[in-house]
């Protein structure tokens, strides 16, 4: 199947989630799975409070969280550019 009709089929179907708005509004982050944890590097950064406020919200281990995105936004920056 060519892929603009793959699109196509993909925009019409009901079921797909990135046809519902809603769906990435209910998104929850996840910590990667590893092999080996990879090796940290300490530094000293400064975040808007309200971002970090947010962050600890989520209780214990909201700086792991932050570089959970932190490393998505990464990952899929590496992809998008070669």
């Amino acid at each position: 199947m060519p892929e603009d009709e793959i699109e196509r089929a993909a925009a019409q179907d009901e079921d797909n989630p990135t046809t519902d708005e809603g769906h990435w509004a209910r998104a929850a982050v996840g910590l990667p799975a590893h092999d080996e944890a990879p090796t940290k590097a300490t530094i000293q950064a400064s975040f808007d409070r309200d971002v970090v406020e947010f962050f600890k919200r989520g209780g214990r281990g909201y700086q792991a969280r932050m570089n959970a995105v932190l490393r998505r936004y990464m990952e899929a920056e590496k992809e998008r550019t070669p």
